[in-house]
């Protein structure tokens, strides 16, 4: 290390010609990388659990998450320098928190470690603990195999945080930290995206009330005389007499005709698609009636709130893979549809800009820490049931450029592997770019019970036959994963009612299935040293060739496309369209939009649309009830049931054992 130290101090001296230097920098970039790798497996090995450290009961979430953040967490500047972010690449939020810079992607020359997606079977009321097995393998990778290693995963909704679920931050001792600021605010990116969201929809419904009162001649004078009187056309005007034709833009020089063109909108409120979000479960909101005011001069509609993870911003945010990119993306929604049928962007409203301006840190993902000290990025959080359910791809590049050749990143897909796993490949991989070079899927013993019909009440009972029986339902992911061509490990989430024959009836179905690898994982309770045996499979699976491929071609119609994924993924014998769905896909591909992607909109319970039908139901025919376009996310949703995009609180909540006690200690979060 000491040589390393000097030879690295001798390239920094240019007296040996420019050649030489320029030698010298190229050496010093690779020691460079050679001494953070030294400084990475010294800081994760540090960091890992004692033995004596791990207590049985194992304690709740938050207070080993506490006990760890008062004793051994590292300041985050610690963490970004054993992981070769440059200082000028963090932006600090407090202590135990900081955002990534872009530019923390060029500076790392483009190198990429072992792209690695991990999923579930289809989820139950048991819960599987997916989130906990990504945290969990990385803590064996990073602290226990001293691999370079990052786990990203998506920031929580509050809405599931103070509802049933509970928070994301993973459990037991596989957890990210600190707890408290994973599972609430954050840095701010679901409020901001909350604000950026709400201001357009102020937007339109000033808009639409703004035309109905105005003649077109005051409309336009008022549009174009900024608060100075001085006549300009802003750069959103500008942008839209572009895409009208009119090349004039002088505002005193357009005609009656184009003035009257470019100033009405004429939003036909009936088609307004853009709804309010707020980032809380309330059920109330879900229908709502705005325009009641007596200055808004009877101008009401019926609209409703999302919570704010639906919203298509959310989806923009986690798809984007760079910031002109977001940029464009935010410009492009389509909110509603003109008098004519033509659509009506957020850049025709004219916030697009200023929605940017709210959202511009939200593009920098945030870096914190696991209990063992190994790195995570946090970042986006969009529903996986409406949305593609998965963290961002500026947060993977991020990574994967940081980790080196021989590294891994984690990624987790939302729900189950037909959900989060097939939206990961079809769309985010997509629009990335990237392959994966392998899978995981997270399974339980109870889970696979539960599929198998065996009631909550009775998952913890033995029950091979049961096991066998709900196997049915990994097995399906298993063979969908076969079809999108690279090496799948089951990792089987072991719980204490488990018996060594169905763990074991697990791991001999997965292999006969063709998973590459069948392990049990005791993460919850071990922390990394507890999912070493699943982090070594993952690493003789990444090492395997790879033969990725999509479940359908850009070119394949939108219906196609639909039919492609009910049949080859979810195991239906088929689709029926609802008549106003048939005329809407003929519109989207007239329209230009036929080269999107499909996004799902179903029940992530069950394979179907059904959420009864548990296991591996065959036999049913996918009904496509609706189907919308995001023209920002760049994808078409078929609505496959009654998906609701505004959850409601339960009878007991979660909010009811959070609190703070006298010291300013969270207490209850989970």
């Amino acid at each position: 290390l000491l040589k390393l130290q000097f030879l690295y101090f001798i390239g920094k001296i240019p007296f040996l010609g420019y050649e030489s230097y320029l030698k010298g920098i190229k050496t010093r970039r690779t020691l460079t990388c050679v001494l953070q790798g030294v400084k990475w497996s010294r800081m994760a090995s540090n960091r890992a659990y004692g033995e004596a450290e791990l207590k049985w009961p194992v304690p709740s979430d938050i207070e080993i998450a506490q006990e760890r953040a008062a004793s051994a967490m590292l300041p985050i500047k610690e963490v970004a320098e054993s992981v070769g972010i440059h200082e000028d690449d963090l932006i600090l939020h407090g202590k135990y928190k900081a955002k990534i810079a872009l530019s923390s992607m060029q500076r790392a020359e483009g190198r990429k470690g072992k792209y690695v997606v991990v999923c579930g079977i289809n989820p139950t009321p048991l819960g599987e603990g997916k989130s906990t097995t990504a945290i969990g393998m990385t803590q064996a990778l990073g602290a226990h195999l001293n691999k370079r290693a990052f786990a990203c995963v998506r920031q929580p909704s509050q809405g599931p945080t103070f509802g049933i679920k509970g928070g994301a931050a993973g459990g037991g001792y596989s957890q990210a930290i600190p707890m408290e600021d994973f599972n609430l605010h954050g840095t701010g990116d679901i409020h901001a995206i909350t604000a950026a969201n709400n201001l357009l929809a102020a937007a339109i419904d000033a808009r639409v009330f703004h035309e109905s009162g105005q003649s077109d001649e005051a409309l336009y004078r008022r549009l174009v005389t900024t608060s100075s009187g001085k006549k300009v056309f802003a750069e959103p005007m500008l942008r839209r007499l572009e895409r009208l034709g009119i090349k004039e833009t002088d505002p005193d020089k357009l005609t009656a005709e184009e003035r009257l063109k470019f100033a009405r909108l004429n939003i036909d409120p009936a088609t307004i698609s853009w709804r309010r979000v707020t980032d809380v479960n309330d059920r109330f909101l879900r229908s709502i009636e705005v325009g009641k005011g007596p200055a808004e001069k009877g101008k009401t509609r019926e609209t409703g709130y999302d919570i704010s993870v639906a919203s298509e911003v959310m989806a923009i945010l986690a798809l984007a893979t760079s910031f002109a990119d977001y940029r464009q993306r935010l410009r492009d929604i389509v909110v509603a549809r003109d008098t004519s049928g033509g659509p009506v962007t957020a850049d025709d409203i004219g916030c697009a800009g200023a929605m940017l301006a709210l959202l511009k840190d939200t593009i920098e993902p945030t870096l914190m820490q696991t209990l063992e000290g190994t790195p995570v990025l946090v970042h986006a959080g969009p529903f996986g049931n409406i949305a593609h359910g998965n963290s961002s791809i500026i947060a993977d590049k991020i990574a994967l450029s940081l980790v080196g050749d021989d590294g891994f990143v984690l990624t987790e897909a939302g729900f189950g592997a037909d959900m989060g796993g097939e939206k990961f490949f079809n769309i985010k991989c997509r629009a990335s770019g990237l392959a994966p070079d392998a899978a995981v899927i997270v399974a339980t013993v109870r889970a696979l019970k539960f599929h198998a019909g065996v009631p909550v009440a009775k998952a913890g009972t033995p029950n091979v036959d049961a096991v066998k029986e709900g196997f049915a339902n990994l097995g399906r992911h298993i063979d969908n994963f076969k079809k999108f061509g690279i090496p799948a490990v089951v990792v089987i989430n072991e719980f204490g009612t488990d018996t060594k024959e169905e763990l074991q009836t697990i791991i001999d179905l997965s292999k006969a299935s063709g998973a590459f690898d069948a392990v049990l994982s005791s993460h919850w309770r071990y922390g990394g040293r507890g999912a070493v045996q699943a982090a070594e499979a993952v690493v003789k699976a990444s090492e395997q060739p790879s033969n990725f491929k999509f479940t359908y071609p850009d070119e394949l119609s939108l219906r196609e496309k639909i039919e492609t994924i009910c049949k080859e993924i979810y195991g239906a014998d088929g689709c029926t369209f609802a008549d106003h769905v048939e005329k809407q896909l003929v519109a989207f591909e007239e329209q230009g939009y036929g080269k999107f992607p499909i996004c799902m909109a179903k029940t992530q319970y069950s394979f179907s649309h059904d959420p009864n039908l548990k296991g591996a139901p065959s036999g049913f025919t996918v009904p496509i009830k609706d189907i919308r376009v995001n023209c920002g996310a760049r994808f078409v949703f078929p609505l496959l049931g009654d998906i609701s995009t505004m959850p409601g609180l339960p009878t007991r909540p979660a909010y009811y054992i959070i609190d703070v006690d006298d010291d300013g200690r969270v207490n209850g979060l989970s």
